[in-house]
């Protein structure tokens, strides 16, 4: 079976994976969109995260491939086969937690110990999307018919938990395969596939994303870096690692400045920013009634629609602005982690910090927002490191740790912040900036 995608064509559907998809924690996907408000701003992004879902599933496969190539790395027929239905399943699940417009609404989830995921550490923290995630994969009506599917592979929905979350707990060998005589750990570039700087989740949405805002920020070589994709065996540990072959450096590099791009340009778009505000403002209001539940087969319900239709319903003020598409309007916006310019750095902040004393004296109310894009949120902070491999004909192949082969994490912030304020229409038509002296003149 095949189904039809605007990124990547034709993409396959194995025998086994049709449960998965038909059923209903699945289909639901159809009603979340990839990229919450950002529609606001772009009107063609209104995919969902259904058709991602499955985009990763498709990329995963090709990544796959190209590293567990017979000419890359001998496995076993068997053990490739089993990997390869582990990899798909994981990176076509890897998003199935998801509340309503995606990333919007996590702040209207439960503490996770509400949730009661199995094998958790116990805490007070909220819950996010990799949680109810877990919840799903390990006790929801999904979970039987997950393990049915893998079962003729050998691994059940523990194993597929634990391929998209690294501390997911697993106790048996089922990632280990022996390799020129040596068992090899693969559960770390299992993982790498799905969640690293340079994998199937980040490969598929930056294309598609990008496609249907329209924009070319996301756009980067991707059949160029799926093809020097690799691995590495550590000799220490017996694990292994991704790696990049190193034609492929610079097109990672792209990779990963077109991914910074798409959520400063994007994701981080004013518009989107602030509808992401007002939903926050009412769901933190005290009279607000809408939370996402605990249970499990209740949260299965609660999609894009059941939102506005709870939204529609209301007489907040805030949750009128965001059915009537009504946000307030961005009277500055000033970005700092601007490298090598501290001078205009302090000229931004200063310049905000004006604006908001000379909106306070005159009694105007305002709402300030500050959003954070990083450059990368693995550098530095995950256990799965991935390499560069440099092959020579002279030579044995040398393996050098990613970081210390490019230098963008030295020359770009890893994180820049854009800072905004927002008035309502009425104030905004009052107010406007002149350049000299207060940045406040009135009408």
């Amino acid at each position: 079976m095949n189904i039809r995608d605007a990124i990547h064509g034709a993409i396959e559907i194995d025998q086994h994976e049709l449960s998965i998809i038909d059923s209903y924690f699945f289909q639901r996907l159809r009603e979340i969109k990839q990229t919450g408000f950002a529609e606001q701003s772009f009107p063609g992004a209104t995919h969902n995260r259904y058709i991602h879902s499955l985009g990763a599933m498709h990329t995963i496969t090709q990544t796959f491939e190209s590293i567990f190539s017979p000419t890359k790395l001998k496995l076993s027929n068997e053990a490739w086969k089993r990997f390869r239905a582990l990899a798909r399943l994981s990176a076509m699940l890897h998003d199935i937690g998801h509340g309503p417009l995606s990333h919007t609404t996590e702040f209207a989830m439960p503490e996770v110990s509400k949730l009661k995921v199995p094998g958790a550490k116990k805490s007070n923290r909220k819950a996010t999307h990799e949680d109810y995630t877990l919840k799903i994969l390990l006790d929801s009506p999904l979970t039987p018919i997950l393990n049915k599917a893998a079962a003729p592979f050998g691994f059940t929905a523990a194993h597929v938990a634990a391929t998209i979350e690294s501390h997911v707990e697993i106790s048996d060998d089922f990632f280990l395969e022996k390799v020129d005589g040596q068992t090899i750990d693969f559960r770390p570039i299992l993982h790498q596939l799905i969640s690293s700087e340079l994998d199937a989740d980040r490969m598929d949405y930056l294309r598609r994303d990008s496609f249907h805002c329209g924009v070319n920020y996301g756009v980067f070589e991707y059949d160029w870096i799926v093809t020097n994709l690799t691995y590495h065996i550590n000799p220490s540990d017996s694990k292994c690692y991704l790696a990049l072959g190193h034609r492929g450096l610079y097109a990672f590099e792209d990779f990963l400045l077109s991914r910074y791009h798409m959520f400063l340009m994007v994701y981080l778009h004013h518009k989107t920013v602030i509808f992401d505000e007002m939903l926050s403002r009412y769901l933190n209001d005290p009279q607000c009634e809408y939370q996402l539940p605990a249970d499990i087969e209740e949260y299965s319900r609660c999609t894009d629609s059941q939102l506005y239709s709870h939204l529609s319903k209301s007489t907040n003020p805030w949750a009128r602005r965001i059915v009537e598409k009504r946000p307030l309007r961005m009277l500055l916006e000033t970005h700092s982690g601007i490298p090598n310019t501290d001078k205009a750095r302090d000229q931004q902040e200063r310049l905000f910090e004006k604006m908001k004393k000379d909106l306070s004296s005159k009694g105007i109310d305002y709402i300030t927002t500050t959003s954070v894009g990083e450059l990368s949120k693995y550098f530095g902070k995950s256990d799965y490191p991935i390499y560069v491999r440099y092959d020579n004909l002279f030579s044995e192949p040398s393996v050098i740790p990613l970081q210390k082969c490019t230098s963008l994490f030295t020359q770009y912030p890893n994180t820049r912040s854009i800072s905004r304020i927002f008035l309502n229409e009425k104030d905004f038509d009052r107010v406007r900036k002149d350049g000299k002296g207060s940045p406040l003149q009135f009408e």
